[in-house]
């Protein structure tokens, strides 16, 4: 099998104002294609382990690989390419920018890249409109969506270069059952059509329990 995320004895300490182990030697795998929760309660440590996993932060012990590649030691420039081509990230507030129409803001990760043209990251861009039923909103502005409308287009925009995973830190938090089970079947529809792997932080029992593979934190360590 070949893990997209690999942790060995991933550790992290807090120093404000005493030393304190928030991540304490996790090792964990997971391979492409996998959609995985992660639940546990508030300060258990699940959030710090996705901001390590996905390079936002890299003051820790231990090793990192993505798709066998060592991420650990990398420099900041070199991480912010692999952040930019390889994991694409949806969070509980959507982040749109309000300047820019719906495709603009899609687009904007795709020209950042630098790997297609303008034409061809537009065309990406409606396409992945389309896949989330979303393309007929293309023109307007982020203020004239609802809530969940927005929750889509961020995931258009995560998957807009054709990350290896996508990251989602409580992406359904904002939203009401309604718009969860949108958003859930989103999810499910990446894995099983398109081999998406996904990696999502939730509080929602019901949307863990959905997954292929629910992973609980305790105390800093990965209990199931």
């Amino acid at each position: 099998m070949n893990p997209i995320i690999e942790t060995r004895k991933l550790s992290k300490y807090f120093h404000d104002p005493i030393s304190f182990q928030v991540l304490k030697e996790i090792d964990l795998s997971i391979q492409a294609g996998e959609f995985v929760s992660v639940v546990g309660k508030s300060g258990c440590g699940k959030s710090t382990l996705l901001y390590l996993i996905s390079t936002m932060d890299t003051n820790y012990e231990g090793q990192l690989y993505l798709n066998n590649e060592l991420i650990t030691g990398k420099s900041d420039k070199e991480l912010a390419q692999i952040r930019n081509e390889k994991i694409g990230f949806v969070f509980q507030f959507h982040y749109l920018l309000s300047e820019y129409n719906v495709l603009k803001n899609v687009m904007l990760p795709g020209l950042k890249l630098g790997k297609y043209t303008t034409e061809e990251v537009e065309h990406r861009a409606l396409e992945q409109l389309r896949v989330l039923g979303m393309h007929d909103q293309a023109l307007k502005m982020p203020n004239q969506l609802s809530g969940g409308q927005k929750q889509r287009v961020a995931i258009a925009r995560a998957l807009i270069n054709n990350p290896l995973i996508i990251m989602g830190d409580e992406p359904t938090g904002n939203l009401d059952k309604k718009n969860s089970d949108v958003v859930f079947g989103i999810f499910q529809e990446l894995t099983q059509a398109h081999n998406q792997t996904l990696l999502i932080v939730t509080h929602d029992p019901d949307f863990a329990k959905k997954t292929n593979r629910t992973i609980t934190m305790e105390d800093g360590r990965i209990v199931t």
